[in-house]
């Protein structure tokens, strides 16, 4: 089955613990603190490989863990740094957050997106001396690493794509002009998921065409397959319109001429204004191709060129894979391109000033990235640990902050699942 958008957890490794530590050693009196730092967490990365053209890595597992770093050691002996997890997606792989929001457009071979950062590792005790503190009892422990869910939407990268209502011959053109072999029958439909082929016409020219699922009427607002389809064409320089020259009389094939071109400009009008060319299928099949020639008329008028062939029997084919290539030495890759940041490294929302407070009832909500790290890291435990926290609020201002959102004194203060009491006189 064809996994094109999966939903996955990421998270990466926490930082290890650094070390409290003394250097205890025959003939070294003060030998003094030797605790080294904990290592980083690993990274989770994903990173494009040529070698996929879908998401069905990700169809059974959803969950994936980088590893912590290790614990610092005495000697000032830092701990291992987590390997990162590297995820590898299909060219073409948009990642977005919770929120909708694109994070990241991952189209060039080996591109990659740290998608959660590993935790710094804790600093050991042999970072916190100093000329007023010459024996610190306390070290950091390891920042926990980012983790968040992410949505994974695979948007096929394809130079030509054939497009048309179900049962037009599309399956049987990729066939006809590729080593592809998608399924093809006489009932609409028979297309559920997206084909790749590629077409070489000589040795120098080729390029890859998507046979896409049948387009019908509110496919732009999900009928059908709906949206399925209209992602997947997204990225195509070149559109083939194929229309069942068999359907009817010159009103019945511009009607369902008509009706995909709408669909298309529901859903998108720079995908409308993409260079196309219209393939009218089934000529073999046709006892009078008058009506044919009357639908192809009206549409030298409104200079839109048209391919008279059969998909069956190969007549005209090669004309339109021509026109096709042609086509696209006229439209670069690079302005299919999206403009979306070049993201190396998401890191997660974060705020500028240390904290935000809220209040509630019976106390305050205290918030923000960077109080929350510091107290991720602080061993509350250790009475020294629990000092230097205290300190550290008192230099960002928080007690005054709070007072001047009316605490008084004895109020609840909550940080994440950590709560405290109001004591303005400490």
């Amino acid at each position: 089955m064809f996994t094109d958008r999966v939903r996955v957890f990421v998270k990466a490794g926490d930082g290890g613990a650094g070390a409290l530590s003394f250097r205890r050693e025959k003939y070294v009196p003060r030998g003094g603190p030797d605790g080294g730092n904990g290592g980083r967490g690993g990274n989770i990365i994903l990173e494009v490989s040529n070698d996929l053209n879908s998401l069905a890595d990700f169809r059974y597992k959803h969950h994936f863990v980088a590893p912590a770093g290790g614990r610092g050691g005495g000697s000032r002996r830092h701990g291992k740094d987590g390997r990162d997890l590297l995820l590898k997606v299909p060219p073409g792989t948009l990642v977005k957050d919770d929120e909708g929001s694109t994070l990241a457009d991952l189209i060039a071979p080996k591109q990659r997106l740290v998608a959660a950062a590993g935790g710094r590792g804790g600093r050991g005790n042999a970072n916190f001396k100093s000329a007023t503190r010459q024996t610190p009892r306390f070290a950091e422990l390891g920042e926990p690493g980012k983790s968040r869910w992410l949505t994974l939407e695979l948007k096929l990268i394809a130079d030509v794509g054939l497009l048309g209502l179900p049962n037009a011959g599309k399956s049987t053109l990729l066939a006809a002009s590729s080593a592809a072999r998608p399924k093809i029958a006489d009932y609409p439909f028979t297309t559920l998921e997206p084909v790749l082929g590629v077409v070489e016409l000589d040795p120098e020219t080729t390029f890859v065409m998507a046979d896409l699922p049948g387009l019908i009427e509110g496919a732009s607002e999900g009928a059908g397959l709906g949206l399925q389809f209209l992602r997947h064409i997204e990225r195509t320089r070149v559109l083939i319109h194929v229309v069942d020259g068999t359907a009817g009389d010159r009103e019945k094939l511009w009607s369902d001429y008509e009706q995909v071109r709408g669909e298309l400009r529901k859903y998108s009008s720079a995908l409308a204004r993409r260079p196309q060319l219209v393939a009218i299928n089934k000529m073999d099949a046709l006892a009078d191709a008058g009506e044919v020639l009357a639908f192809r008329q009206r549409l030298v008028r409104l200079r839109r060129r048209s391919f008279p062939i059969s998909a069956a029997t190969g007549e005209g084919v090669q004309d339109l894979l021509w026109a096709a290539a042609r086509a696209l030495k006229k439209t670069p890759r690079e302005q299919l391109a999206e403009p979306l940041p070049a993201l190396k490294v998401y890191r997660g929302p974060a705020t500028a000033e240390p904290f935000t407070i809220v209040s509630q009832e019976g106390g305050f909500t205290v918030s923000g990235s960077q109080l929350e790290r510091l107290l991720a890291m602080t061993d509350l435990r250790n009475p020294e640990a629990l000092a230097r926290f205290q300190r550290t609020l008192d230099r960002w201002g928080l007690n005054e902050a709070l007072a001047r959102h009316g605490a008084r004194g004895g109020e609840t203060v909550r940080i994440r699942d950590v709560e405290f009491l109001y004591d303005p006189s400490r």
